[in-house]
């Protein structure tokens, strides 16, 4: 198990970030804000307007740490890395399965097996925590969803059609999200949700979901890379110029315990208030600089707790667990492994 190393999370606006020795220094307006050795870390994530100096650039990707760009609202723009690891021979038999992905489902059946017995999980576990708060209504609903989506895992597995499991997966999206706001126990209208809104979130649970998925794409992008996998040609979403398809098939496992999970906690602690948002012309809802870092802050804190994995059998951080199914995914598509085995979270 590799160590686990920290993610350099960039937020000021108009930040230099040079090289020093073995050191990443920041400066603001001519004032030096920060200095980190980079042995530790693994990634950095730059928001906004922050410049990179060009022997920095080099010697990040000579460190193989990589570096992303994103827009002030989270926006993916660029990632600069170095020289592409991996063995060619994985990334063929990658390349073979994904082109023959109608041939044998079975990534995709396992990697929605995770995504929706993970839904069920969090919605059980609500129903568990709070379900004497509930109102009757919202009980049976959260009931009939649990129920619909142990179904749809149930026929999974009987389906031999790659376009009626990714509808299957829709449908069960639909179903979590139609009840997700059942599990906002805050009492404030503007933190009320009733669909998911993407491009652009349009109101603050979605502004919330939207920045925490790009930052689990990030570390899932990440993860792959490490163990040699092209996170751009996936299995259950469809390659896309610009999209990072592998990295999306395997955040899905992670979505409703990682993300989902936190933004809950972030907004029921109250933790993340109304005034943490604020409105665009164009009807777009972004967090406010200051509550953006206190996300983050709570995401790197959520990636240090322990959580046991079935197939390993040990306890292991939140944020090796994109690791973990990928190097899980490649034993699979080397042939190490029978079947690919998704995270189930108990």
């Amino acid at each position: 198990m590799r160590r686990q190393l920290n993610t350099l999370y960039v937020t000021t606006e108009g930040a230099w970030l040079h090289k020093d020795g073995e050191n990443i220094v920041m400066d603001v307006e001519g004032e030096t804000k920060a200095r980190i050795p980079v042995h530790m870390l693994e990634s950095m994530v730059c928001f906004g307007r922050v410049l990179v100096s060009p022997p920095l650039l080099g010697f990040c990707a000579e460190k193989g740490i990589c570096i992303s760009f994103l827009s002030s609202y989270g926006k993916f723009l660029a990632r600069v890395e170095g020289p592409v690891s991996g063995n060619v021979l994985l990334r063929r038999e990658q390349y073979r399965r994904s082109e023959k992905i109608q041939e044998d489902l079975e990534i995709v059946r396992n990697v929605l097996k995770g995504k929706i017995f993970n839904q069920r999980a969090v919605l059980a576990r609500a129903m568990r925590d709070h379900g004497a708060g509930f109102s009757t209504d919202g009980s049976d609903r959260l009931r009939y969803a649990l129920l619909r989506l142990k179904r749809i895992g149930e026929q999974l597995f009987s389906i031999d059609e790659i376009d009626i499991l990714r509808g299957m997966e829709g449908e069960a999206a639909q179903l979590y999200f139609s009840v997700f706001d059942l599990l906002i126990r805050v009492d404030n209208s503007a933190f009320r949700f009733t669909n998911r809104s993407r491009r652009p979130p349009l109101d603050p649970v979605n502004a919330l979901l939207s920045f925490i998925y790009t930052l689990l794409t990030h570390d899932c992008r990440s993860a792959l890379e490490t163990v040699g996998l092209d996170p751009a040609v996936g299995f259950l979403h469809r390659d896309r110029p610009g999209r990072p398809s592998l990295a999306l098939d395997l955040m899905e496992e992670f979505r409703p315990v990682f993300a989902d999970r936190l933004v809950l906690s972030l907004l029921n602690r109250r933790q993340i208030i109304e005034r943490d948002f604020r409105t665009m012309d164009n009807g777009a809802v972004i967090l406010r600089d200051d509550a953006r870092k206190k996300v983050l802050i709570a995401y790197q804190d959520r990636k240090r707790e322990d959580i046991y994995h079935a197939f390993i059998d040990e306890k292991v951080p939140l944020g090796q667990f994109p690791f973990v199914q990928a190097q899980l995914l490649a034993r699979h598509l080397r042939g190490d492994l029978d079947g690919y085995p998704p995270f189930l979270w108990k």
